[in-house]
């Protein structure tokens, strides 16, 4: 998936502002997450696996860097072959994002990972986002959806959302010299309202329900083999005799 205007905005003080506090909460997320195969989708430009410990890495997108060439709502990937799947700001920017979703779902083995990041509409980066309308250049040309819609989407196709994390309270300002001037409220909202962080990150396991184990019937064997057993036994001659009980 390729995004008009995201090269250029990650090199602005905006963009740089962000990916300070992405980078940082993916490396956490990401570091604990075991298996075989990692998948980054989108922004490949960037390296959000780069703290994963897993033998094979590898990114994903239409154009541009990547080891794989595909749409996000079309991979070439087998199902249940994953362990673990990055979606940065996929979702916002995709034409289909239920589709993006349920191949993630399909990919991933049982147990498997998917983490989400995502702009947050009910944060000061939510308000100029609504009155760009969606007009404008990256970021504001995305589709914003709330933490809990993600969440809501995630839990409909099997998911169990294991941990989520807001972050970015400074308002969306364009230089260098604002975003320092602002850079008190990213301690005060990560206390006072940590929930409307401009950028929101959200880890899902896919669960899948367990066959119920048959196991045989050992109690009534062993009470069936208890009845007939030989049983001695002294009769009136001073004889023993065995007999079934």
């Amino acid at each position: 998936m390729s995004i008009p205007g995201l090269s250029e905005w990650l090199q602005t003080p905006q963009g740089l502002y962000l990916l300070e506090w992405e980078h940082a909460a993916f490396d956490q997320m990401v570091a604990d997450v075991f298996g075989y195969y990692a998948l980054q989708i989108g922004m490949t430009e960037l390296d959000f696996l780069r703290t994963n410990r897993m033998p094979f890495r590898f990114r994903c997108a239409a154009s541009g860097p990547g080891e794989v060439l595909a749409n996000e709502f079309e991979l070439p990937f087998a199902g249940t072959s994953l362990d673990l799947v990055l979606l940065p700001h996929v979702l916002e920017f995709s034409r289909q994002p239920h589709q993006v979703l349920r191949e993630v779902e399909r990919v991933l083995v049982p147990e498997g990972s998917v983490i989400i990041s995502g702009f947050n509409p009910l944060s000061l980066w939510g308000v100029r986002w609504v009155g760009a309308r969606g007009g404008g250049n990256f970021p504001w040309t995305g589709q914003y959806r709330t933490a809990m819609r993600i969440k809501d989407w995630l839990t409909l196709l099997g998911f169990e959302v294991q941990a989520g994390r807001f972050g970015c309270y400074v308002p969306a300002v364009g230089s260098a010299k604002w975003l320092d001037r602002w850079q008190v409220l990213d301690y005060a909202g990560r206390r006072w309202w940590p929930v409307c962080g401009a950028a929101y990150m959200l880890h899902g396991v896919k669960r899948v329900q367990g066959m119920r184990l048959i196991t045989p019937k050992w109690r009534d064997e062993r009470r069936s083999a208890k009845r007939l057993s030989p049983v001695a036994q002294r009769n009136g001659g001073g004889k023993i005799t065995k007999s079934e009980d």
